[in-house]
């Protein structure tokens, strides 16, 4: 007796089709699971034998051989119970084999049958619908993998007897409709007019959202570093329909999506200073998307830079270049997108420097402070800036008539720029100045002759690396796309080095 149905094994966000195949031979009773599987799908066994029960079928007293075919491909997960309990029934002759023969199927069984919700249905659906199959998964998690398309065949149980039922005739499951996406749900983002003062930090924000470029704010306790990198969301463009599925199938793997809604906003993921190396990045004995790349196309916040680990922090140089988090172990290999906005905050050394405080160790305290943070790493943010104190005068002033949605309109007409060009240039996968390589930005960033001669001088005095050169011209691209201007000028140029933070530099050297 044998049976057979497909489900899916997650490698990083890519769903790899895996056979279950299910043999029953006569011999002595036994229950073996082969194939690579951890000691989830290994412990399956008895929520398969019991939600069986439950249905009123009984394991034979035979030998029963699952194979997860192809047997080199780790097996991680609960998701892999419905297909084996699946595949076990047809071997059984439960039920008949042409009726699953055209869906995948994913979901954790509960000892009384139920069909319990997994991470990774969006994945799921999509990887299923590439082999021209539909897909069985749970109730819960219909709304989500209806996503994947119209032309997709989902079929959302919420126990294993309707499945049974259903495909004997005897009930409908209908097909799921997708949630309704986040942005419905009425969410309000903090505005930018609520920062009194800070017009300069203001600037540079709205340079960064323009541009997709990384942002280091250094000032004193309480200048408004953290207020100002929580309005960032509220000035960046929503997410394209294709932004949407890259964003859902990560938060879907991690087993953020609630409700099956799709993500419409970007993320903002701002970990706390003591988060592991697994936790930021990635991985684990069980890899798994890390805080990084759940910010993908949206904001990573790291608050008090310095606090982090510095192993932790240089851990992030691979993303910030490539947009790819590569995580490597004995037997395989996992890769998350992480094409991530990195806004850090820090004070100017760990006694805080609020106004008035007087630092007891003096420039050497700064020096120390700063000097936790990698030089490479510093090298690929593109604008570091000093965010001062804030007065009670400021406070006192009537609240700016700009707010997010006028600061907002004008990132967005410069991504829409960015984003023209780049289909100009055949480019068209790229979406902000921080990905242009460095071929590109010569044929659409070249300054005129002032501006070049401003760039020349200023990088032999302030000793520019090739990456930073590359990611001076690409914000004096951001700068001339927010002026509408179509050839970067000297203007553009000196805002651009002016951002480089060589007073920080400066004060590290001290």
């Amino acid at each position: 007796m044998y049976g057979t149905i497909a489900t899916m094994a997650f490698v990083g966000v890519e769903a790899r089709p895996v056979d279950v195949q299910v043999r029953i031979t006569p011999g002595a009773q036994a229950f073996m699971i082969v194939g690579l599987p951890d000691k989830a799908v290994a412990e399956s066994r008895e929520r398969i034998r019991n939600a069986l029960h439950a249905v009123g079928l009984g394991l034979p007293y035979k030998h029963v051989t699952i194979n997860l075919a192809p047997a080199d491909l780790p097996k991680e997960g609960s998701h892999f119970d419905l297909p084996i309990a699946l595949a076990l029934m047809v071997a059984m002759e439960a039920i008949a084999p042409d009726a699953i023969e055209r869906y995948a199927a994913i979901g954790e069984l509960a000892l009384d049958g139920a069909i319990r919700p997994v991470p990774g249905a969006l994945p799921a659906a999509i990887g299923a619908n590439a082999i021209d199959k539909g897909l069985i998964c749970p109730e819960a998690c219909g709304p989500e993998a209806a996503w994947a398309g119209d032309d997709a065949d989902i079929l959302a149980a919420p126990h294993l007897l309707s499945l049974v039922n259903h495909f004997k005739g005897l009930q409908a499951l209908s097909r799921p409709k997708p949630a309704l996406t986040r942005n419905e749900s009425g969410t309000v983002h903090p505005d930018l007019r609520d920062v009194r003062g800070q017009e300069s930090a203001k600037r540079a924000l709205e340079v960064a959202a323009a541009g997709g470029h990384n942002l280091l704010m250094v000032g004193p306790a309480g200048s408004g570093k953290s207020m100002l990198a929580q309005r960032l969301s509220s000035i960046l463009p929503p997410l394209a329909s294709e932004e949407m599925l890259e964003v859902s199938m990560v938060h879907s793997l991690a087993g953020e999506l609630m409700g099956g809604k799709l993500c419409t906003e970007r993320p903002f993921r701002a970990p706390h200073h003591s988060a592991s190396m697994a936790a930021l990045v990635g991985g684990g004995t069980r890899p798994r998307p890390g805080e990084a790349s759940l910010a993908h196309l949206g904001v990573l916040f790291l608050d008090e830079l310095p606090e982090f680990q510095p192993s932790v922090l240089d851990a992030l140089r691979q993303p910030l270049e490539t947009g790819e988090l590569i995580i490597a172990r004995a037997n395989h290999r996992v890769a998350y997108p992480a094409r991530l906005q990195l806004v850090a905050a820090m004070n100017p050394c760990r006694c805080g420097g609020g106004p008035g405080q007087t630092c007891k160790r003096g420039p050497r305290c700064a020096a120390d402070y700063q000097a936790r943070i990698s030089g490479p790493l510093l090298d690929r943010i593109d604008l570091q800036i000093e965010v001062p104190a804030v007065s009670a005068a400021d406070l006192v002033l009537p609240p700016p008539k700009e707010g997010s949605a006028e600061v907002r309109a004008r990132v967005t007409a410069a991504r829409e720029r960015q984003r023209a060009r780049f289909v100009e240039h055949s480019a068209a996968s790229l979406r902000t100045n921080a990905q242009c390589s460095g071929t590109l930005l010569e044929k659409i960033a070249q300054p005129d002759d002032a501006g070049l001669a401003l760039i020349r001088s200023a990088a032999d005095t302030l000793k520019l690396s090739a990456r930073g050169y590359h990611r001076t011209l690409r914000v004096a691209r951001t700068l001339a796309d927010l002026d509408a201007a179509e050839t970067v000028g000297r203007i553009h140029v000196a805002e651009a080095l002016s951002y480089r933070g060589e007073t920080l530099r400066q004060e590290r050297v001290q």
